[in-house]
């Protein structure tokens, strides 16, 4: 049984005047349950604020329907950040009210925070809600219904097998991306693992198309420019192009979305949505 109905109200004198909803993710009282507690003291302490835990997507939507002019506070991962995300762009609310995220979770799993310069701490992150500015952000949005805060990537061994039910494209994904940070090119062994028969295409532009294999696909949204950055990496040949949007189709291929798993599908569109949505950020 959810516990998503919140407790009474912590009435405190305001810090930004603004009520909050602090929506809880179950797994980050898992991972470290003294940085939750924290986290929720100093929100406590600077403004009006009522708890949720909700346990499943249409009890997260129930949550944010409800919330009233209540600012939605995330406390957990990435992921977490991207349902709430998700769920507001479904009601069509993703732009009425800052997003505040004080994050939760092992490492791996808050690389989107990090880039987009959330404090790492659980006191200046609260703090930052309760006194910071709202910065608008771009976010992909997929014709699914998905969205994406920072990267997709597509890798060969994903399109092949499908995930969810190997690692062994993780280990590619890794070991291209150290390969490639590092020098520039595709680590030594990268061809021996399957490449993706795909049809990339972005903003009318055909970028690889399913005659010619594809090791990597990746698209990433570069802060506040508007648009999103596409490396299509082929054997012997990289294909790099800035679009507001990109189609990929094939037989069938799972993707990385931030990181989480997603697949899989035919085909996924992803359209750049500038300045569609606001995080509370250090003044």
């Amino acid at each position: 049984m959810s516990s998503l109905s919140t407790p009474a109200s912590h009435a405190a004198t305001p810090g930004n005047g603004e009520p909050l909803l602090v929506l809880l993710d179950p797994a980050a009282k898992q991972t470290d349950g003294e940085s939750v507690r924290i986290a929720k003291d100093v929100l406590c302490g600077g403004a009006d604020v009522k708890v949720a835990h909700p346990e499943s997507p249409s009890e997260l939507d129930r949550v944010l329907s409800h919330r009233g002019r209540r600012r939605p506070v995330v406390i957990g991962s990435d992921l977490a950040l991207q349902r709430v995300l998700q769920a507001l762009y479904r009601q069509r609310e993703l732009g009425s009210d800052p997003v505040g995220l004080i994050p939760v979770g092992r490492p791996a799993e808050l690389n989107a925070a990090r880039a987009l310069g959330v404090p790492a701490e659980p006191v200046r992150a609260a703090r930052a809600i309760l006194t910071g500015v709202p910065r608008a952000l771009d976010l992909l949005v997929d014709d699914g219904g998905g969205v994406v805060l920072g990267a997709v990537r597509i890798a060969g061994t994903g399109v092949r097998r499908g995930l969810g039910r190997t690692g062994g494209w993780r280990s590619l994904w890794a070991k291209l991306a150290a390969a490639e940070q590092a020098t520039g090119k595709p680590p030594e062994g990268a061809g021996e693992h399957p490449e993706a028969r795909l049809r990339v295409e972005a903003d009318g532009r055909l970028l690889a198309d399913v005659h010619r294999p594809v090791r990597v696909v990746q698209v990433s949204l570069p802060l506040g420019e508007g648009v999103m950055e596409i490396v299509v990496r082929a054997p012997g040949a990289l294909v790099r192009a800035r679009a507001s949007s990109v189609t990929v189709a094939g037989r069938g291929f799972g993707y990385e979305a931030d990181g989480h798993p997603v697949g899989p599908v035919r085909s996924r569109t992803w359209t750049v949505h500038p300045a569609s949505w606001r995080l509370l950020l250090p003044g």
